[in-house]
């Protein structure tokens, strides 16, 4: 007897196709490859340049330091660049102390004109932060495409004086917004080539931040109130302690919200600095720093750069090659503004 056919089989199942890029995200971590003893090197041969030449050799220590952290800084075996010419930076700092020179005399001379020459002072310091902000900007490099800022005088004006200001009228209700603000204004001006930094930051997500902050200062008072109950002495250790704790979960906690919320195009960025561990670093730097008189600076900066460095990654979509690629098409339209940022070396930031 022939048995009868098989039943055909039931069709395959359509293979679910990923996401585009869902599948060729890949976190790469920054890295920094400086070390004390290097650095130390320079950092003495600065200072000792900048006492024999009363100060004036501190654009070029400026540039030389802001060269080796960025040429240390790596990024898929490659390290950024920090080109700004000594000179521009020279030539600016001349500027400030003539201004101040013409206005110190004027205090002490002519009080009424010192106060002009405050109030005409007030409206140039946004004018001020946006250049330095270029400049700074357009002289930093990865794989030979420069950065730009974009921000605007008026956006400047908001996020120096507006915002702070509305801040102490509410008695500090308006802070995180301020703070808000004053991220967003620095991320969406910044550009690497054509292509725009975004900040996806709410205002409640601050508040909450600051809202944690505040329970964890309320948390040390209390505790602060018992011990002072129990052992008077103890105190001053506890207050030192407590500064620490509240200075590495704002610095830990508020730089991990912002970069984890900054995108440029589709890619992303992490960050996972721990708070115990900043306070760590922070407190042996301070207290090694004390201790050799200032000696151990160049390692205390290297220790702190390298930590960041390590707790940094780029949530890279796709291939980054072909997005550097892509913007160096068009780099040269940002190379041409260079000499438009000449005239503003105030030697800020």
């Amino acid at each position: 007897m022939v048995a009868p056919p098989a039943p055909p089989a039931p069709p395959a199942a359509p293979i679910q196709q990923p996401a585009p890029g869902a599948s060729q995200r890949r976190l790469v971590p920054f890295q920094f490859t400086g070390n004390g003893s290097e650095y130390f090197g320079i950092w003495i041969v600065n200072i000792l340049l900048m006492v024999v030449t009363l100060g004036f050799y501190a654009p070029w220590a400026k540039v030389r330091n802001l060269q080796y952290f960025y040429g240390h800084t790596v990024l898929e075996k490659q390290s950024f660049q920090y080109l700004a010419d000594p000179w521009v930076i020279f030539r600016g700092r001349l500027v400030a102390v003539a201004a101040f020179i013409v206005w110190s005399i004027a205090s002490n001379f002519f009080p009424i004109a010192a106060m002009a020459l405050l109030v005409i002072f007030i409206p140039l310091v946004p004018w001020i932060i946006t250049r330095s902000l270029k400049f700074h900007a357009i002289n930093s490099a990865y794989r030979n495409i420069r950065f730009d800022f974009v921000g605007t005088y008026w956006q400047a004006v908001k996020v120096v004086y507006l915002w702070p200001l509305a801040a102490i009228l509410t008695l500090g209700l308006l802070v995180p917004l301020a703070v808000q603000r004053w991220h967003q204004f620095l991320t969406e001006g910044a550009r690497y080539g054509r292509s725009a930094f975004a900040l996806n930051l709410s205002v409640g997500q601050v508040y909450v931040f600051f809202l944690k902050m505040l329970g964890v200062f309320i948390g040390l008072l209390l505790i602060g109130g018992v011990l002072s109950l129990v052992y008077q002495p103890i105190m001053a250790v506890f207050v030192m302690a407590a500064y620490l704790a509240l200075f590495g979960y704002f610095m830990a906690g508020l730089t991990n919200l912002v970069i984890n919320s900054i995108q440029l195009e589709q890619h992303g960025f992490a960050s996972n600095l721990g708070k115990r561990r900043m306070v760590w670093i922070f407190f042996t730097n301070s207290l090694l720093i004390l201790l050799t008189m200032g000696f151990f600076t160049p390692w205390a900066k290297v220790r702190m750069a390298r930590y960041r460095a390590s707790c940094s990654e780029m949530e890279v979509a796709g291939d980054l090659d072909g997005f550097i690629a892509g913007e160096a098409q068009h780099a040269g339209a940002v190379g041409m503004e260079l000499g438009d940022a000449f005239d503003v070396g105030f030697g800020f930031g």
